[in-house]
């Protein structure tokens, strides 16, 4: 029987942190620009989890820099930052769907990406890490 080796586990990896990175960067990417056009069943959920709507806008435009940054090429800090943001914003949501005793409906959605988040920062390839391993 053949045993795998590191370089045998690189492509699953690779693929499980692309799918994962996509679906975090394609959501963070349609709902910033959501939160900057001011939506009506955005406006109304932030309105109502005690918000203002002022607050769309930069929240908005802070979720497409995190898209943009986890995508880029290279800048390994940027990216931590931005994970670190993506993880405030998801986090903060389900704190304030709790808070607010918002449709419980909305917390498995922001669980799940938040999920993914996890997932995407923990497989990311050395070359987008911050520090990187030693060679072996």
């Amino acid at each position: 029987m053949r045993r795998l080796g590191r370089s045998g586990l690189a492509r699953p990896r690779a693929l499980a942190y692309w799918s994962a990175t996509a679906l975090v960067t394609a959501e963070l990417g349609v709902g910033g620009l959501g939160d900057v056009a001011r939506i009506p069943y955005v406006r109304d959920l932030v309105t109502h989890l005690g918000y203002p709507p002022y607050f769309l806008v930069l929240l908005g435009c802070w979720k497409m820099l995190g898209a943009a940054a986890l995508l880029a090429p290279g800048h390994a800090l940027l990216k931590e930052w931005a994970y670190a943001g993506v993880l405030f914003t998801y986090s903060g949501a389900i704190v304030s769907h709790l808070a607010t005793g918002y449709a419980l409906g909305e917390l498995a959605p922001l669980t799940a990406m938040t999920a993914l988040t996890v997932v995407s920062w923990s497989l990311r390839p050395p070359s987008r890490r911050t520090h990187r391993a030693a060679a072996p």
